[in-house]
């Protein structure tokens, strides 16, 4: 057994990773325009959601089993979620509620009535600003807007800084950062600058295996190779979070889109590849041009939150432990075709080789070999009936810490 100083995580990383699930919100004046990227040209006029319900969405959200909610309150374009005094182009000068709403807010209240964590995407490029060709200067309106969102909504969970579009730029980044510790030093920071949760590097919603909470670099966007330049403080201790738009390729609302709808056997997959690998989901859903969550995806999402539930709300057995071996053992004799480990990972990432082993025809029979265990690793099995299973842990850096080893029978599965 190998012994070395272990990176460990934050409290605030560590109820980050307990979340598991959360729901990424794209909307704003793209919805309005059968577009992903706008050029920061379009008119206010167009943003009129006239059946805008947040709550709606925080609430599909609830329901489905996701723990946070993150919305998009700048895209690339520029255009403004909430009455910014930075700019005009925001919904301030849009007719909808005659130019008084603030979809910021009202989601901001739709969380603390449901009692899910809120975040917050903030665009550093801005296609619209004609300050971003002057960099001191954008610093400058950029550290005013999130000021006010750090400042004015309560507490928010996540602060999500998107790469795009600003590969080769160089923001003051101490300054943004200092902000975000100022007003908000809980929230987690998504990928640039000094953060506390990497970019798992592409927006499929799936995670290598192994992918271990301690990588030391993350690419910047979907569009370069370029490694994010991250400041020196960023913690050893840095977990993925994987986003996908529920809807192939396209993360805002378009007219005529259901056919790109992604199955459930598709979301499956991605969960499996995510949570199941120890990262974060960050699953897209996009409000329609009325300001709801159309049927369809809202169908999708809870049917894709009570399969999780169904497959895994009740273990066969479960059991934790310290050290190198661990078994667990069944009241009964039956099918199991799912494993899920857990490490305690407030005590570091200290699992590097492992197999599990089913009890049949009286003897072990090894099933499935692997690396890290981490946060959370599900891996289905060969299906077999046994009254035990057994975990060994080959190669470790210190005593393994297990904090939960559980079977399942899952059925119809990947």
């Amino acid at each position: 057994m190998k012994t070395t100083n272990l990176a460990l995580p934050s409290k605030a990383q560590l109820s980050w990773q307990n979340l598991d699930l959360g729901v990424f919100c794209h909307f704003g004046i793209n919805t309005f325009c059968d577009q992903e990227w706008g050029e920061g040209t379009d008119s206010p006029e167009l943003f009129n959601p006239t059946e805008l319900d947040a709550a709606q969405w925080v609430k599909l959200a609830k329901d489905a089993g996701f723990k946070y909610f993150v919305l998009t309150a700048k895209h690339h374009d520029g255009f403004c979620l909430w009455p910014t005094a930075t700019t005009d182009y925001s919904v301030k000068s849009s007719p909808w509620k005659n130019g008084k709403g603030d979809v910021v807010r009202e989601c901001a209240e739709a969380c603390k009535k449901e009692g899910i964590h809120f975040g917050l995407y903030l665009s550093p490029w801005d296609r619209h600003e004609p300050c971003y060709e002057d960099a001191e200067a954008y610093d400058d309106f950029y550290s005013e807007q999130l000021t006010e969102l750090l400042t004015q909504y309560g507490p928010i969970m996540e602060v999500w800084f998107d790469g795009a579009g600003s590969e080769g730029r160089e923001y003051n980044w101490e300054r943004m950062i200092g902000i975000v510790k100022k007003y908000q030093p809980d929230a987690m920071i998504f990928n640039m600058g000094q953060p506390t949760i990497r970019w798992v590097g592409n927006e499929e919603g799936v995670a290598p295996y192994p992918c271990w909470n301690t990588e030391s670099a993350a690419k910047i966007s979907m569009f370069s190779d370029e490694k994010v330049n991250w400041l020196p403080g960023t913690p050893e201790w840095l977990p993925a979070e994987c986003d996908v738009p529920i809807r192939k390729l396209h993360w805002f609302w378009h007219p005529n889109d259901e056919e790109s709808l992604r199955s459930l056997d598709e979301l499956m997959h991605i969960y499996y590849n995510s949570v199941g690998h120890g990262t974060n989901l960050l699953l897209n859903l996009s409000p329609d041009d009325r300001g709801l969550i159309p049927e369809i995806d809202a169908e999708r999402l809870l049917e894709f939150g009570a399969e999780i539930k169904r497959r895994f709300s009740n273990s066969l057995g479960s059991i934790s432990g310290t050290g190198t071996e661990i078994e667990l053992s069944l009241e009964n004799e039956t099918t199991i075709d799912h494993i899920v480990l857990k490490e305690d990972i407030a005590f570091g990432e200290r699992v590097r080789k492992f197999e599990v082993s089913v009890f049949i025809d009286g003897e072990w029979k090894i099933v499935y070999e692997g690396s890290a265990i981490g946060h959370r690793y599900i891996k289905q099995i060969p299906s077999n009936k046994s009254t035990k299973l057994k975990l060994v842990v080959s190669e470790s850096v210190e005593i393994p810490l297990i904090k939960e080893f559980s079977c399942y029978c899952a059925n119809s599965l990947e």
